[in-house]
């Protein structure tokens, strides 16, 4: 492995990054941050030595009102979900980076969130100690909290197989 270089951008810290599947995706990277913010990174055009940036900020993807605790991106890297302490989940347009739809029934801080292998569905959990299936319109479609878990859902995934 070898060191490419920092990004610097945010104001706070650093809660996730998360990078597009396919590697020759215009985004290269997209991070969270206390700071609430996520930033959507392209590759630096002017980069000749890792002792430059490795990419520079193409998006700031601004809306949530606390933390912004994780990120996941939809398999073509055009689409990412963020999850906040604002109790909310936003799915945001890469290409234009305007919030498509805001995700509302979380009664506490989203802690976690994760694409479907086929990009159809988003999983959620947090503080409420609920696991919520959305579709991308932000429709809840399932909630499993009957005897389920008896703490924080702090992270997620789904199966790729599923």
């Amino acid at each position: 492995m070898n060191y490419e270089g920092q990004l610097k951008g945010h104001r706070g810290w650093v809660t996730s990054l998360m990078c597009p599947q396919q590697t020759d995706s215009y985004i290269k990277v997209v991070s969270t941050s206390r700071d609430g913010s996520s930033i959507a990174w392209k590759q630096n055009p002017n980069r000749h030595s890792a002792e430059s940036d490795y990419a520079i900020p193409d998006r700031r993807l601004e809306g949530h009102s606390g933390f912004v605790s994780c990120v996941s991106l939809a398999h073509a890297g055009e689409y990412a979900v963020t999850s906040s302490w604002d109790r909310s989940l936003r799915l945001w347009d890469l290409r234009t980076g305007q919030c498509q739809y805001k995700f509302l029934k979380h009664t506490k801080d989203v802690l976690a969130v994760a694409f479907s292998p086929d990009d159809r569905q988003i999983v959620s959990g947090g503080r409420d100690k609920v696991i919520r299936v959305w579709n991308v319109m932000g429709e809840c479609m399932h909630e499993f909290e009957r005897d389920g878990h008896t703490d924080w859902v702090s992270s997620l995934c789904f199966s790729p197989s599923l």
